[in-house]
């Protein structure tokens, strides 16, 4: 059963949530600020966070780039700021999808079956499955139906973020920013080189170019 994380802080929004995503059939936490939403996060297992924007302590934007610092998890922001810039400011903290309020709770259920279903990748205690290649978190060591790779640390960082959200475009600054920090000034086609040297060494191209905006994990192996 998918675990879904309701960060809301209207308690009437809280139980129409609840009761729908139960109704599906998804387990739920509920978390009422974003403080409580980030202690939550860190102590429990998320399929998907449902994050309000507006909330007290913490906003949902703050919220978001912290769950970011740690984890792929997708996000699902719910908000009534409608306008281009709020939504652009959350896409560039890497959200998956907005609803704006008031929303249609079928709609709503269909983009979270549509976000689950896109990050495919198995990840589980310790270890991440896609199609023929695993990788092992704890030792850091790939296999290709069953072949060894070695990936120097920056090659393991930037697989793993790919594939851990099969379907998300990640634009090189995205990638950047992620895998060599926000000071990073050098070129941005140092990211280029590494997505090379890993094609090369996976053998198939498990990684797509999206022509003009970056890469993301490929549809189907080529």
């Amino acid at each position: 059963m998918k675990h879904i994380l309701i960060v809301e802080d209207e308690p009437d929004i809280q139980e129409l949530l609840r009761a729908y995503l139960r109704d599906a059939g998804y387990s739920t936490a509920v978390a009422g600020d974003g403080a409580s939403a980030l202690a939550l996060f860190q102590s429990g297992s998320f399929d998907l966070v449902l994050l309000d924007v507006l909330l007290p302590k913490i906003d949902g934007f703050g919220v978001c780039e912290q769950i970011r610092r740690q984890s792929q998890v997708p996000i699902l922001m719910l908000t009534a700021l409608d306008g281009e810039e709020q939504q652009l400011r959350g896409f560039g903290l890497d959200v998956d999808d907005y609803v704006t309020k008031p929303f249609s709770m079928p709609v709503l259920l269909e983009k979270i079956r549509v976000i689950l279903r896109r990050s495919g990748a198995a990840e589980g205690e310790g270890g991440l499955r896609y199609r023929d290649l695993t990788m092992d978190l704890d030792t850091r060591e790939v296999t290709v139906a069953g072949r060894p790779l070695e990936l120097t640390t920056r090659e393991f960082e930037l697989l793993h973020t790919l594939l851990s959200a099969p379907g998300r475009v990640f634009t090189r600054e995205m990638l950047l920013s992620r895998l060599w920090g926000y000071d990073f000034y050098g070129d941005e086609r140092v990211v280029d080189s590494h997505i090379k040297n890993l094609r090369r060494k996976l053998g198939r191209d498990y990684i797509e170019t999206v022509r003009g905006v970056g890469y993301r994990a490929a549809k189907e192996a080529h």
